[in-house]
């Protein structure tokens, strides 16, 4: 063997370098992977879950409303309440995210007078539908609403009132904003479409359905302007609609003054005779509405019921009227009996009025006297 050929442990020894003074041989570790988001394999970031995609565009559209509206940029802002609207048309699952998103504040801002305030008042109405609770709490916003009941949005801040109104901790609430019930009772007289007068109708009916309110609608002048249109309307629904709201509103004490005004007994009277309403409803909603009159107005309503020539006869007609719907027989037949027991108390108060006067008579005239008895001879 050739003693110049190196062993192979010299050869490992010959070819190791030691390490320089100054430097420490460490061993390269392996670089650790970069966090990922979870069931995220390419580390991309996760896509929203269904439960949690409503929340997350709810969130997206009102921010970049709220950024608009920041920015005081018109049309971006304009664009946004556009977006927001469409949303809860199309998709009543985004209606309640929207409002825990804070679109109402936004949207209520966007109606006095806006050039977003139709859309922003058909966003607000689409939402209550589904987050009723939500958009009655929100701040301003009935003062809002009253102000979109003067402009072209009156239709549809007209309906959102109805529909906050479904609900019957609201009527009171609402009852107690006077100037948006002037704001309703005036659609009715100067109507800008067939459609806001519906909407409107239908408000003061849900308004109506708490008695308290019922004397502040009479002193708002809302008798004079239901029976204006009952009188005058001839649009589809419109004489259904007023006179059902006749009939809450005849439900307190002060509508009896606000009737005699318009003569409404007699045109109520006129409805409920056979012929006279164009629709069976309206028929039952006369009978109704006289029936509310005289359980409120007592004898003094019945009594002006009464006093209409042929007025029992017509309420008899519909009450045995085969042809007539089971409500509106049972409200003549209910308006009936109040009729024909005012009568009955009315005989017997003139006849203790005559009796009254008689003996007033005897005691006061010496000449008038009761026989005496007869005398016996003993």
């Amino acid at each position: 063997m050739n003693s110049y050929l190196p062993r192979r442990s010299d050869h490992h020894r010959a070819t190791k370098q030691p390490p320089k003074r100054g430097h420490q041989q460490t061993t390269p570790k392996p670089h650790p992977d970069p966090p990922r988001l979870a069931d995220t394999p390419t580390g991309s970031p996760r896509a929203p879950t269904a439960m949690e995609a409503k929340p997350h565009t709810a969130r997206v559209l009102v921010g970049r409303l709220r950024g608009a509206a920041a920015a005081c940029d018109g049309a971006a802002t304009a664009a946004a309440v556009a977006d927001i609207r469409l949303a809860s048309k199309d998709d009543p699952e985004i209606r309640a995210p929207l409002a825990v998103a804070g679109a109402v504040p936004l949207l209520a801002a966007q109606l006095p007078g806006g050039s977003a305030g139709v859309d922003a008042a058909a966003a607000l109405l689409n939402i209550s539908i589904s987050a009723r609770e939500q958009v009655a709490s929100a701040p301003g916003l009935l003062d809002a609403l009253t102000a979109a009941l003067r402009t072209d949005a009156a239709h549809h801040a007209a309906a959102t009132v109805h529909s906050l109104l479904c609900a019957e901790p609201q009527r009171a609430a609402i009852g107690a904003r006077r100037p948006l019930l002037a704001a309703l009772v005036a659609l009715l007289r100067a109507p800008p479409s067939t459609r806001a007068t519906k909407d409107a109708l239908k408000a003061l009916f849900g308004v109506a359905l708490y008695p308290p309110n019922r004397a502040t609608l009479v002193s708002l002048g809302a008798v004079q302007a239901l029976f204006a249109l009952v009188m005058t309307d001839g649009r589809d629904g419109i004489v259904e609609d007023a006179t059902a709201v006749v009939a809450q509103v005849a439900g307190c004490a002060e509508s009896l003054e606000a009737f005699r005004w318009v003569s409404g007994v007699r045109i109520l009277l006129d409805l409920v005779e056979s012929g006279g309403a164009a629709t069976p409803r309206a028929r039952e909603n006369a009978a109704a509405a006289l029936l509310n009159l005289v359980v409120a107005g007592g004898d003094a309503a019945a009594a002006e019921v009464a006093d209409v020539g042929g007025a029992e006869e017509t309420v008899r007609e519909l009450a045995e009227d085969s042809t007539a719907s089971p409500r509106g027989k049972a409200k003549a037949e209910a308006l009936l009996r109040a009729l024909e027991g005012a009568a009955a108390a009315a005989a017997r108060r003139r006849e203790h009025r005559f009796a009254d006067f008689l003996n007033g008579i005897v005691q006061s005239d010496p000449y008038i006297s009761s026989p005496s008895p007869a005398s016996t001879q003993g």
